[in-house]
């Protein structure tokens, strides 16, 4: 087992955040509704730090295969922890230990294996951790947008390698990775770079191929390409300037949760060493997810941000029931990938 054991708890670990995070988001949009300590101020940091800082480190740890590496998922499920407690400065450090950790992880990986894809890996994490510093001060949020931004990317393009396309396309990606860690000093360029990245992925991603395939391919192949045209969406927000909560949530939503979507039923077996089967049932809370950030988006943010919240429970209820209805005695029998 090793330390295997240890990755349910941090996993729980960081679902504490993301629901003190959700409900700190619907707390600050409806009058009425409490949430725990420092829950309402600090959603943001839940959300992206401690939740996404958590299960990103935590797959991290998982595929490097050492023990110290699991120091980055714990520190920033902690910090999540401390940060509701109150103890907000104890809290962002314990999340800048972790992005510390996580970005010498990556280093070691980019060191053995060093390619486009793992240096833009150390690239992101590199941006969560100054996005965690300069949150103590309030101006980390951008920072955050670039971390998701490059690990997805870097991620997407070392799943199509094998795809036959012109140097110029490689290159291109390298560009845009090296524009966009510099883009959060300016809103507008950072805006520019997320239409731009966003339209990449579209052009050239593997999912343009797997949606015209079935089930699990087909499936999380919508999910990614839904992901990106919602990147497109949130980085127009931005050059347009004026609309904070819509391309926040554009990006952090649309496009952040949307990838947890679709990779979930592959990182969980990974990580945990499962069974996460594909149904159909896994395109309800997909749907929800998309239409309630239509709503939130354009028409109201308080009855879409209820609705987001309903499709990411009903996503963790749904990925519950296919894994416990699982029957174990055939896991010997199918490959967790």
């Amino acid at each position: 087992m090793g330390v295997t054991r240890w990755r349910l708890p941090l996993l729980l670990l960081g679902f504490v955040s993301l629901a003190l995070g959700v409900g700190g988001g619907l707390a600050r949009l409806t009058p009425g509704v409490a949430a725990p300590g420092q829950a309402i101020g600090w959603h943001g940091a839940l959300m992206v730090s401690a939740f996404f800082g958590t299960l990103i480190s935590l797959e991290r740890a998982a595929a490097l295969g050492r023990p110290w590496a699991y120091a980055a998922p714990l520190a920033a499920g902690l910090g999540g922890a401390l940060v509701v407690a109150g103890l907000v400065a104890p809290g962002f450090w314990a999340m800048i230990i972790a992005a510390g950790v996580f970005c010498a992880a990556n280093a070691l990986v980019a060191a053995r294996h060093p390619s486009l894809e793992t240096l833009t890996l150390l690239g992101g994490a590199a941006a969560w951790l100054a996005g965690n510093f300069f949150q103590l001060f309030g101006a980390g949020t951008f920072w955050w947008i670039v971390f998701f931004t490059l690990t997805i990317g870097a991620e997407r393009l070392e799943l199509s390698r094998y795809l036959k396309r012109p140097a110029w396309v490689r290159r291109t990606f390298a560009l845009l990775a090296a524009l966009l860690l510099v883009s959060p000093f300016s809103l507008p360029a950072l805006g520019v770079m997320l239409v731009a990245f966003a339209l990449w992925l579209l052009a050239f991603d593997l999912a343009r191929i797997t949606i015209r395939q079935t089930r699990l391919p087909r499936y999380v192949a919508a999910c990614l390409l839904a992901g990106y045209a919602w990147l497109a969406v949130g980085g127009a927000f931005l050059v347009v300037g004026g609309y904070p909560d819509a391309a926040l949530h554009a990006i952090f939503v649309g496009f952040v949760f949307s990838m947890v979507f679709g990779h979930a039923p592959v990182i969980v077996p990974a990580v945990l060493r499962v069974r996460f089967p594909y149904h159909r049932a896994l395109y309800l809370p997909l749907a929800l997810l998309h239409a309630s950030l239509a709503v939130r988006v354009f028409v109201s943010t308080s009855v879409g941000a209820w609705g987001n919240a309903a499709a990411i429970a009903l996503y963790i209820v749904t990925a519950l029931v296919l894994v416990l209805a699982f029957d174990p005695a055939q896991a010997g029998r199918a490959s967790p990938r």
